[in-house]
């Protein structure tokens, strides 16, 4: 059973001291963009962008291109003039910075192990800032940042930390896996708790020795600790959960996220292709559930809007891709019908009150059920076709 590792990157795998470390990188950012804008001005753009980027839960666009709206127009200047500034920050000045931090002796030695043992690795650190930084801060700490099957920067994530959408960005991003997760990391408000919130078992990462457990923190202590955890632990009792209303809502939410960000670059065979002639291509799967959000998704909430115990049908959709001959569809225009179909969800989902998640129903094919249930169904048919997207796209990709 193979293990999928969240780990954060600041004061786990690197002493940061982020209350240090960030005044620090946006003095050195204002002091390389002050020949072209007034620091003050600058800062408080900086300041306002990662705000709205900390807050941000608009799937349809990334943090940069949320931050790049917010930032640009304070400094009445168009996106594109700094390029050449900010890139030079980014290669020359930023890795100076390298000095406000420090190697953990335990890090390397940790990750190395997980890797020997087979484990499949993320690199969870909050996707506020470019890639080239967060590369620099993965060597600092001593790691080749292309080991890692995802590492989440700005430039393709849609969530903060904050949320636990982001987590499920994340696991959409590496196909769902099927088995145990475990998400590593020091700080409870944005790597504990709403990991917790998604359904995640977590380790709360601090310097003390020894593995300990308090039901707030849950398992804790440094990563030696983790490791000798790790070597006992039942693995099946890391497998998680996504039955509550905070998990089905991050997991609707993440889905066109993730699914934007798998897709980003696909050149049109690649919407096309399928490994067989049986198999659907790309295209057609979105199409699959750009209709089902339409007709089936849409269609059921509205059910238990209009009747106190509504019966919930389920039509046949497995007849659709031919009916509706898919495969002649262009799958970008899919994809972004499907996104739209998926705000109108999520307006309806969140006029819900929060006792009449409970409201009883009868399915069509699970018989007595609720309304959390239903839209638990909902949140599982994503993670099935985002984990189907995932494996076309490694087998189309070798």
């Amino acid at each position: 059973m193979t293990l999928t590792l969240l780990l954060d990157l600041d004061d786990t795998l690197l002493n940061t001291n982020l209350e240090s470390f960030v005044p620090a990188y946006f003095q050195a950012l204002a002091g390389q963009l002050a020949p072209h804008i007034d620091p003050t001005l600058m800062f408080r753009a900086l300041v306002s962008g990662t705000r709205l980027m900390n807050d941000s839960q608009d799937f349809s666009r990334t943090l940069e291109q949320v931050f790049a709206d917010e930032f640009y127009p304070q400094l009445n200047v168009s996106r594109g003039t700094l390029d050449p500034a900010i890139e030079n920050f980014y290669d020359n000045i930023f890795p100076g910075l390298s000095t406000l931090t420090t190697q953990k002796p335990a890090a390397v030695p940790f990750v190395e192990w997980a890797f020997a043992r087979g484990y499949r690795i993320a690199i969870a650190t909050d996707p506020l800032l470019p890639r080239k930084a967060t590369y620099h801060r993965l060597r600092w700490a001593g790691f080749d940042p292309d080991r890692f099957e995802l590492v989440s920067t700005y430039d393709h994530f849609h969530f903060s930390k904050t949320h636990p959408a982001y987590y499920a960005e994340v696991l959409g991003r590496m196909g769902w896996p099927d088995g145990p997760v475990l998400m590593v990391g020091n700080d409870m408000e944005r790597d504990i708790l709403p990991a917790r919130r998604l359904g995640l078992n977590t380790w709360h990462v601090d310097e003390t020795a020894g593995a300990r457990f308090d039901s707030y923190s849950g398992p804790h202590g440094d990563l030696e600790s983790l490791r000798a955890w790790l070597e006992g632990v039942d693995l099946n009792a890391l497998i998680p959960s996504f039955k509550t209303r905070d998990a089905v809502l991050a997991i609707l939410l993440s889905t066109p996220a993730a699914l934007r960000s798998l897709v980003n670059g696909l050149d049109e065979p690649g919407w096309f292709y399928r490994s067989k002639p049986e198999d659907w291509g790309m295209n057609q799967l979105i199409c699959h559930l750009r209709d089902t959000e339409r007709e089936i998704h849409q269609m059921q909430i509205r059910l238990f809007n209009e009747h106190d115990e509504p019966f919930i049908p389920r039509p046949d959709t497995s007849v659709w891709a031919s009916q509706r001959d898919y495969l002649q569809e262009e799958g970008p225009i899919a994809l972004r019908e499907f996104v739209e179909a998926r705000k109108q969800t999520m307006e309806l989902l969140l006029r819900v009150s929060t006792e009449n998640w409970s409201q009883k129903a009868r399915h069509a094919i699970f018989g007595p059920t609720n309304f959390l249930e239903v839209v638990a169904f909902m949140a599982d048919h994503d993670r099935m076709h985002v984990r189907q997207a995932w494996n076309m796209l490694k087998k189309q990709r070798g």
